[in-house]
């Protein structure tokens, strides 16, 4: 096994420095990060010229319930969660890392992929290292660096900028100095950092809602930039020692958006919050005559929007399916070639684009790592790249050509919910928009506008059915297998129900097109593999319904989605849930709600860790 392959995927950083005490400064900013997947959790002060360091395996509250009131970390500090692809989680291999010689820790997310030539120079010169990761071999070159450095003011930051000099991969890194106890030192390529401004006091975070308490007022640092903080001050240079003058962004997230409030878990709150996430999606983004959508952030004039001949979307996960959705909305409604490519694919193909081709990238944190490859791709060749994302100053936002703001606010739960019915909502209004600019009538146009406009209300209509959900789901929580199927547009939602489920009740399930069900998955069907059918579109709802008296005849328990309106047989369901009727564009939106509090009940039921299912994390920042 490659070292390489045992770091840390999807890990966070905070650090401090200023006059409160660190320790717990530290430790409510990695609470408030736990939602982006970790396996273990360290945090290291600087006192004097001694670090004191405490690492543990499991959750923050582990190393919460070991810091002792003895223990001082002093007024500097930083902390870490670290998630693991396999092997390799122990208190050995948990961050911060300290250098051999004591005179650094690190913290690091990424990766360095040239770690064992870098190793091999520093293990002819001496040095030890003490645990599997790529992170003490830096920590180690950082000082290697510093011992050949002259003195000076600013030895602490060219020692870190020389050693970066070196590395190949990826990283975010914080860096303490005992013989700099009034300073940090920071860098990030392709892995989010951002500088928080307090009054005299500095964070430092891999994301905005770890400091969110404390200020308002954040730095995003961009690829192959280094800071150095103080208390007081910072300044950033590139690797070059280019002087950069940095943009001050204002975090518009309130503390009620990061806390539960009456809600057991983030992932039941931000399903209930859909609501008002989607009036935020659509608010202020209607021409005066309500007969299409406009967006100010494309960059695109109309002409410049009806020359588009092609349009690729790209994105991985729950975005990927909220692309497939834009497919069909987007042929149906704008009659405009489109294509879906998840991004880790897209990235190393050579895929032929057309001259008049479009690229959007969705992603709900705006910093995919694989998304973000996929947009410098066909930046390189020199395709108009815009982005749909939910996180304002995120890597892919700032990137971009132009793009959209989801205004969903900060989802905290690792199964996308509410950012991901936004998506649903913001590719719709796209359609809807290149529909109005190519064929599609005024009449027709405000006849969609008025369905986006009453989607909030019909959203919590399906949301007041919750308990009976739930009933229904306690019903299903024993099954180890299942599978969701649908037709158009509502296979992207198979995709995502089943989806849904398998990441937080680890239960197997599968999304199919109903019609593929007899070319291979119809073998599965018995009593031990129940069906979730998808039956809301009318004009081929007989279609649907012999699919499910196929599953029926199998023996197969079933529950079916569908619109009012729709007559399902008795015979056909022994479950059904109904839900408004609205315009055949928005029916994912809707049909996409039952199934989260489905996958939500049924977890419960079976005592999963809902915010914090195993193995996963909120974004996948590294390859």
């Amino acid at each position: 096994m490659s070292l390489a392959s045992m770091t840390a995927v999807m890990c966070s950083i905070i650090g401090y420095i200023g006059d409160k005490d660190v320790a717990q400064i530290l430790i409510d900013g990695l609470e408030r990060l736990e939602y982006r997947g970790y396996d273990s959790a360290g945090i290291a002060g600087l006192k004097g010229d001694s670090f004191t360091i405490l690492k543990r395996l499991g959750r923050v509250k582990n190393l919460s319930d070991a810091v002792e009131q003895s223990m001082n970390f002093g007024n500097s500090g930083i902390g870490h969660t670290r998630w693991a692809t396999h092997g390799g989680v122990s208190e050995k291999n948990a961050h911060p890392h300290v250098s051999f010689g004591g005179i650094f820790t690190l913290v690091h997310n990424g990766v360095v992929e040239n770690y064992e030539s870098i190793k091999t120079f520093l293990d002819e010169r001496g040095y030890e290292f003490y645990s599997d990761t790529d992170t003490e071999v830096l920590v180690n070159l950082i000082e290697y660096h510093y011992r050949k450095e002259q003195d000076g003011g600013d030895k602490f930051l060219r020692s870190v900028q020389k050693a970066l000099l070196h590395v190949r991969g990826t990283y975010g890194i914080a860096v303490l100095c005992k013989y700099n106890i009034c300073e940090i030192v920071v860098a990030r390529k392709s892995s989010p950092l951002l500088i928080g401004i307090g009054e005299n006091e500095m964070f430092i975070a891999s994301d905005a809602c770890a400091i969110a308490a404390h200020t308002k007022n954040v730095v995003y640092l961009n690829d192959g930039e280094l800071a150095l903080l103080t208390k007081s001050d910072f300044s950033i240079t590139t690797m070059k020692n280019e002087k950069i003058d940095a943009v001050r962004c204002k975090l518009d997230w309130r503390m009620e958006d990061v806390s539960l409030g009456e809600y057991e878990h983030f992932m039941l709150k931000e399903i209930y919050e859909q609501p008002l996430s989607l009036a935020n999606a659509m608010r202020g983004r209607f021409s005066d005559d309500l007969s299409t959508a406009k967006f100010g952030g494309l960059q695109l004039s109309p002409r410049e929007l009806r020359q588009i001949d092609r349009i690729v979307f790209c994105a991985c996960g729950t975005a990927w399916h909220a692309c497939l959705v834009a497919e069909y909305l987007i042929e149906r409604y704008a009659r405009i070639p489109v294509e879906v490519e998840y991004a880790s694919e897209f990235r190393y193909r050579n895929a032929p684009l057309e001259k008049n081709t479009l690229v959007f990238i969705i992603s709900q944190s705006g910093e995919t790592l694989d998304s973000f490859a996929a947009m410098q791709e066909a930046k390189r060749k020199g395709y108009m790249t815009l982005a749909i994302t939910n996180v304002i100053g995120s890597t892919i936002a700032r990137e971009s050509d132009g793009g959209i703001y989801q205004h969903s606010g900060p989802e905290i739960g690792v199964a996308s919910t509410k950012a991901f019915t936004a998506q649903l909502c913001i590719v719709a209004m796209l359609a809807l928009l290149l529909g109005r600019l190519r064929d599609m009538s005024f009449d027709e146009g405000t006849s969609f506008v008025q369905a986006l406009v009453n989607l909030p209300q019909k959203i919590s209509q399906v949301l007041d059915s919750g308990d009976r959900i739930r009933a229904i789901a306690e019903k299903y929580a024993h099954h180890e297998h299942m599978l969701f199927l649908g037709r158009q547009l509502m296979f992207p939602i198979a995709l995502e129900g089943a989806l849904k489920l398998k990441e937080i009740s680890y239960i197997h399930s599968e999304g199919y097109p109903a019609a593929e069900m007899k070319h291979g998955p119809i073998a599965l069907i018995s009593d031990k593999c129940p069906c979730v059918f998808l039956a809301t579109q009318s004009d081929i709802l007989q279609k649907t319904i012999s699919n499910i008296q196929e599953v029926r005849a199998r023996g197969a328990r079933v529950l079916v989605v569908s619109s009012e309106g729709n007559e399902i047989p008795r015979k056909c369901a022994d479950d059904l849930i109904v839900i408004p009727d609205t315009h055949a564009a928005l029916q994912p939106i809707l049909t996409t709600i039952p199934l989260q509090l489905f996958a939500y009940y049924i977890a419960k039921a079976r005592g999963c860790e809902i915010d914090k299912p195993r193995n996963l994390a909120k974004s996948v920042t590294v390859e």
